[in-house]
Order: structure tokens, then C-alpha cells, then sequence
């Protein structure tokens, strides 16, 4: 299902700001009530300050989307080649870091016209496959990435602030 009203564009460097607001946002939505809040706030510190933002869109090797209904943005996209990636930094990869959407626009196709960046810029790219993390107790996300053909392959360690969590790490081959 595809939202028309929505658009994807590339987040320019001087929408830091903007994509810290969103990024806070969509991350608090989906995990708040299921994290302790010291946590969550020492993550999103650190990982959503437009300081931090602003590095990761200068990196010529991360690439960043905004979903947008109008002017608004509704959810965003990061993908990493090579040594952006945050883990596996396969040159033959693409990494899925961040599908966040609003959760006012869940069901509305706005994460699916995300993927479908995603796997278009994997295609351009050449890579051989992408992958990415999901939290082992985000099973709507699980099942979303199964639906886009990720199987999983293994996990890894999610700091989130000094809490250690699971992610499950999906791919699926191109």
C-alpha cells in the first residue's frame, strides 16, 4: 500500500535540527513505554543531538530521507555503505540503520515507501545484500522486514544508554 501524498527526499545537512525533532519523536513513540526513561534519554542525548546529526549527513557514505505529507516530516530513512556501517562494514552490503516513522502514520505505507528507497539505493549501489538491526522485543518491526524478504542471521549488542540490549540482525540478498 503506498500513501501518494507522501514524498521522499534527501535530508539536506542544514535540516539537523529538523531530523533530531523527528528522530526524538518516532524513537520515543516506539520504545518509551517499554524502556526505562534514564535510558532512553542518555541514548537519544548522545545519538539524536543535531551536533551528532549533523556529522553522520556530512558522511559522504550514510544517506538520509525524509518521508513527508506536505512540508511535515513523518518519518525518516538512514542507510550506511561501507565503514559508516555500524557493524558488519562489508563493502558488498548496504545497512538499513534507521526506518522510523510517526506513529500517527503507522499503516499508511509511509515505512514501505521507505524500504522501497532503501532497496532502489542498494540496487544503484550494486551491493550484494542488506541488513540491518531490529530490538528482539519489536516484533511489528520483525515482522515488517520478514515481509520485505529479511530473514534473520544473527544478533548483536544494543547499548541503550548503560541498558544492554538484543538486536536481531535480518538480510536479505539482492
Amino acid at each position: 500500500m503506498s500513501n501518494q501524498a507522501t514524498r521522499i527526499c534527501p535530508i539536506a545537512p542544514d535540516r539537523a535540527t529538523d531530523l533530531a525533532l523527528l528522530s526524538r519523536q518516532t524513537f520515543t513513540e516506539a520504545f518509551a513505554a517499554v524502556n526505562e526513561e534514564k535510558y532512553m534519554s542518555a541514548y537519544m542525548d548522545v545519538a539524536y543531538a543535531p551536533e551528532q546529526l549533523s556529522r553522520e549527513l556530512a558522511n559522504p557514505h550514510s544517506r538520509f530521507f525524509f518521508a513527508c505529507e506536505g512540508e511535515r516530516p513523518v518519518g525518516y530513512l538512514k542507510i550506511n555503505f561501507g565503514e559508516a556501517q555500524s557493524d558488519i562494514r562489508d563493502p558488498e552490503a548496504m545497512e538499513i540503520e534507521r526506518i522510523y516513522v510517526l506513529k500517527a502514520y503507522h499503516g499508511k505505507g509511509v515505512g514501505q515507501l521507505l524500504m522501497d528507497v532503501a532497496m532502489t539505493e542498494a540496487a544503484i549501489a550494486g551491493v550484494r545484500y542488506v541488513w540491518l538491526g531490529v530490538w528482539e522485543y519489536n516484533p511489528l518491526a520483525q515482522r515488517f522486514y520478514r515481509r520485505n524478504g529479511f530473514e534473520v542471521f544473527g544478533e548483536h549488542v544494543f547499548w541503550l544508554g548503560e541498558d544492554k540490549q538484543t538486536d536481531i540482525l535480518m538480510r536479505r540478498d539482492l
